[in-house]
């Protein structure tokens, strides 16, 4: 696979992955194409070696290994970790807000998102049903269905400069009152006229759970749907990836933070074929802290390791040997605000991966790790480069601390240099996607893992 063949790959895992229930389903169809086996946590498991095997939960998190056909305790495990959710804006249970004939929907912020880069565009909307249904006998099923209108169905306008006149200086942004996008503009004379009320006043044409209950049977033809019963419904950008700047060397798309990383690690693991096992692990809500049955501070990780190895001092033994590449977006150098970053850490676009590091264990790399990452990129004869946060901010995370903490695995977080990080759009190198994805692999097809020893 060459770049631009890879590229053109990312553009479409994006484009179809508007939510991480959807990024999980593009995952799972692409891993079953390659003799991947579906297993289910609820099931019992019988793992054969030199075979191919992936696991999902809450349809946000996925799990997928080769066993190999070395004995992990001896020889280790690969791991690559990433997440699959992005900031953006959730749609609340009760949406609908009704005034001045117009229809808005109440959102909720979900992670650190930028929020000024939302106006002006419009939105899709995406996410998951829960719905009460019946099987082909009518008895009653509750099932769970993945909903996309993939148009943009709504946008969030911005208030006028002449209404606004501090809006370039002083502007504050209130989540609350600002950012429920505009659905539903009324002609009120059109409405009264169709529906001989006079004196009506604008309401909604049909509730929020209704307008789900069409899109999900028009989206599964083939399953009698009652009653949409709940839902995870959130807003993204409607606008597909597309390349921009001198000789499209770079990128524009929503969700690179971490969908770039989703989409290296998996194109990279059914790729594998070596005698070590390999795992890609993908959690959700690490923008909210991770803390959730599906997020890499719960128990997904290790349940699936214990029942890969399901001795104890086996599993502890495998642990110490094995090395995870924590995979995540990292800040690049913003060209109108270098002071923003340390003087002798600068990463800039197209010019490889950026190895993470923070004193206070905010990020996982310590010396070790950073220099089997090294010695990984210098194998497959790609420039690494450096970030530390100024000593003057706050650093962020990712969840590199969160599985190695819990697991005892030697860990590296590392990842493309991205501006706009947290943006409705972020921008990243037209060559960093296929760098990324040519270290992850690197790794993945290595014979053995690079051993460390203490001298």
């Amino acid at each position: 696979m060459n770049q631009e063949k890879y590229n053109e790959d990312l553009f479409s895992f994006i484009r179809n992955s508007p939510t991480q229930y959807h990024a999980i389903a593009n995952m799972t169809r692409v891993l079953a194409n390659n003799g991947f086996i579906e297993l289910r946590e609820g099931d019992s498991w019988l793992i054969e070696e030199k075979s191919k095997y992936f696991v999902t939960r809450n349809n946000s998190s996925i799990i997928a290994f080769l066993t190999g056909e070395n004995r992990p305790w001896e020889t280790g495990m690969k791991l690559i970790c990433a997440h699959t959710d992005s900031p953006c804006l959730k749609v609340k249970p009760v949406p609908e807000i009704q005034a001045h004939s117009m229809l808005r929907f109440g959102v909720e912020v979900y992670g650190g998102a930028l929020l000024n880069s939302w106006f002006d565009r419009g939105l899709n909307l995406a996410g998951r049903v829960t719905a009460l249904g019946a099987d082909e006998d009518g008895k009653e099923i509750i099932c769970t269905l993945l909903v996309n209108y993939d148009v943009p169905l709504v946008t969030i306008p911005s208030l006028a400069i002449h209404l606004d006149r501090d809006a370039n200086t002083k502007r504050v942004i209130n989540p609350q009152l600002d950012m429920p996008p505009l659905w539903k503009a009324d002609n009120i004379l059109k409405e009264a006229s169709l529906l001989k009320e006079p004196e009506i006043s604008c309401s909604a044409s049909r509730s929020f759970r209704l307008m789900l209950l069409e899109q999900a049977i028009k989206e599964n033809p083939n399953i009698h749907i009652k009653e949409i019963l709940d839902f995870d419904m959130s807003f993204s950008d409607a606008q597909p990836p597309f390349f921009t700047g001198f000789n499209d060397n770079m990128i524009s798309a929503p969700r690179l933070d971490n969908l770039l990383s989703c989409h290296a690690g998996l194109k990279s693991i059914i790729r594998a074929d070596g005698p070590a096992p390999c795992l890609f692990v993908c959690t959700d809500h690490e923008e909210v802290g991770s803390d959730t049955a599906a997020g890499a501070r719960g128990s997904f990780l290790n349940s699936v390791m214990s029942r890969l190895i399901p001795d104890s001092e086996y599993r502890m033994r495998a642990a110490s040997r094995s090395f995870m590449i924590s995979l995540d977006n990292a800040h690049a150098l913003h060209p109108a605000h270098a002071d923003s970053h340390d003087s002798n850490h600068m990463p800039k676009l197209n010019n490889g991966p950026v190895l993470k590091v923070n004193g206070s264990q905010r990020y996982a790399s310590d010396s070790e790790s950073s220099a089997l990452f090294r010695y990984i990129c210098r194998r497959a004869g790609i420039p690494l480069q450096l970030f530390v946060m100024r000593s003057d901010m706050p650093c962020g995370s990712t969840i590199g601390p969160a599985i190695s903490s819990t697991t005892g695995i030697k860990t590296v977080d590392a990842g493309a240099p991205t501006l706009g990080m947290h943006s409705i759009r972020e921008i990243t190198g037209s060559d960093d996607p296929f760098m990324v994805f040519q270290v992850i692999n690197q790794f993945f097809s290595m014979e053995s893992q690079p051993i460390l020893s203490l001298i």
